[in-house]
C-alpha cells in the first residue's frame, strides 16, 4: 500500500525556518517525481517545488532562492527546506509522487503558519 507521510510542520516567525519531511513506502521511490505543494485557506493548491527521478529540480517563483527541495533514494525520502519564511508561505504542505504510468500519490499534508 502506497504511503505518504509528511512532517515537520509548525509555527514559525516570520525570516526563520523549517523543514519538512515526507517518508514514502508502497512504491519505488526512485522511479518517481517527488514535489512538494502548498494549499492556503480559500485558494488553489498550487506547486511549490519538484525534484525528478534523475534530480531535475524546478521551484515556484514565489519560493526560488529561499526553499530547497532534496531527496534519499536509500531511505526513500523527500525534504524540503524553508528558509527566510513569509507570512504569505503559511499553508498546508503536501508531498506528490509522480509517474507516467501510475498516476499521482498524496500524503495528508502538514500545517505550516508563519506568523508572530
Amino acid at each position: 500500500q502506497v504511503q505518504l507521510v509528511e512532517s515537520g510542520g509548525g509555527l514559525v516567525q516570520p525570516g526563520g525556518s523549517l523543514r519538512l519531511s515526507c517518508a514514502a513506502s508502497g512504491f519505488t521511490f526512485s522511479m518517481y517525481t517527488m514535489s512538494w505543494y502548498r494549499q492556503a485557506p480559500g485558494k488553489t493548491r498550487e506547486l511549490v517545488a519538484t525534484m525528478s527521478r534523475t534530480g531535475t529540480t524546478n521551484y515556484a517563483d514565489s519560493v526560488k532562492g529561499r526553499f530547497t527541495i532534496s531527496r534519499d533514494n536509500v531511505k526513500n525520502t523527500v525534504a524540503l527546506e524553508m528558509n527566510s519564511l513569509k507570512p504569505e508561505d503559511t499553508a498546508v504542505y503536501y508531498c506528490q509522487a509522480a509517474s507516467s504510468w501510475s498516476g499521482t500519490y498524496w500524503g495528508q499534508g502538514t500545517q505550516v503558519t508563519v506568523s508572530s
